[in-house]
């Protein structure tokens, strides 16, 4: 299973491919001009690691606390990718996890599973 993971609700934004054992990453600046470029850095980012987004079993998007502009961006893209490919998407938010230690991107899927995080489900937590 290959996922995707989209956060751009702090001050960058991170993308993570998790292939089986593989895992790669990739940060971005969160400014104007790059949260409006988030899906070409998702492309290019599918294209340097030779997956294409027809190999993508299901996104994950950071739904906050965060940037109002990079949360309802990323989770736009999310639905858009969701319209466009019919891969499911799932929103959480590390305060979800309730885990006392730091918590990887890597771990978000298990614990979304662990969690019962529902598909297709948006419910962003802004910053005032």
């Amino acid at each position: 299973m290959k996922s995707l993971i989209i956060d751009a609700a702090e001050n960058k934004i991170f993308l993570t491919i998790i292939n089986n054992k593989n895992i790669y990453t990739s940060t971005h600046e969160n400014s104007k001009s790059n949260i409006e470029k988030l899906v070409i850095f998702i492309n290019e980012f599918l294209k340097n690691n030779k997956i294409s987004m027809d190999e993508i079993d299901r996104i994950y998007v950071n739904r906050g606390p965060g940037s109002f502009a990079g949360i309802r961006n990323s989770l736009s893209v999310a639905k858009g990718i969701y319209l466009a490919k019919n891969i499911d998407y799932f929103c959480f938010s590390f305060l979800d996890f309730n885990e006392s230690n730091k918590i990887e991107y890597k771990d978000v899927p298990n614990l979304c599973d662990k969690i019962k995080i529902k598909k297709n489900l948006i419910n962003p937590l802004y910053l005032s």
